[in-house]
């Protein structure tokens, strides 16, 4: 097994331009660039927290909005963990973490399961088209995941258990994603090959 694990991913298309360069077994440091100021520090405190070495330019129609490039970024740093993980051997695959973040607590679990899915939760009363934090529409959250979780090879399960306040809910879910893929692409030396009784994933 190669002892980093690293890829780089280009993506351009007629409404966005995205390069994104991960280091899986990195110290969580960033250089954060999309354009959009609070995806910005989200993917920020997401590379801190998961301990990913991550660099991310992103050229999008912003004056539009924002949605292009916020999907388009999950895309490409879905394909980029796919890349870094190579063959998966030896890989933990599974992650969950609750993540408190004052009044707000999420709660994330996930498998590199090569089976993508995305399954978001959260209160009837947490109407996500109606929420902001600041100009940052909340429903793109769960468009980032999704996006991600399809080109990662992710079953990704989020689910706000309770929240007050948006800028907190859409935080604890970036850190709680982090956490949970920090354990999940983790190597196990007594996992020997494939994690899975198929000899696939």
């Amino acid at each position: 097994m190669s002892k980093t694990r690293h890829a780089q991913i280009h993506r351009k298309t007629g409404e966005t331009d995205i390069l994104v360069k991960l280091a899986l077994d990195g110290q969580g440091s960033s250089r954060v660039a999309t354009g959009i100021p609070f995806f910005d520090h989200m993917l920020t405190l997401f590379a801190k927290h998961a301990l990913f070495d991550l660099e991310a330019r992103a050229k999008g129609d912003v004056q539009v909005d924002f949605h292009h490039t916020v999907e388009d970024t999950g895309i490409v740093l879905g394909q980029a963990i796919s890349k870094a993980l190579g063959d998966k051997k030896g890989l933990v695959r599974y992650g969950n973490f609750h993540l408190p973040m004052d009044e707000t607590l999420v709660r994330v679990a996930l498998d590199f399961s090569g089976r993508p899915l995305l399954v978001w939760r959260a209160p009837k009363s947490l109407n996500l088209n109606r929420l902001k934090a600041g100009d940052f529409p909340a429903q793109l959250t769960v468009e980032f995941l999704r996006a991600f979780a399809q080109e990662a090879g992710l079953t990704l399960h989020v689910e706000v258990l309770y929240s007050s306040e948006t800028h907190h809910l859409i935080e604890a879910v970036f850190k709680g994603l982090a956490r949970a893929l920090e354990q999940a692409v983790r190597r196990d030396v007594r996992v020997k090959g494939i994690p899975s009784t198929k000899g696939m994933l």
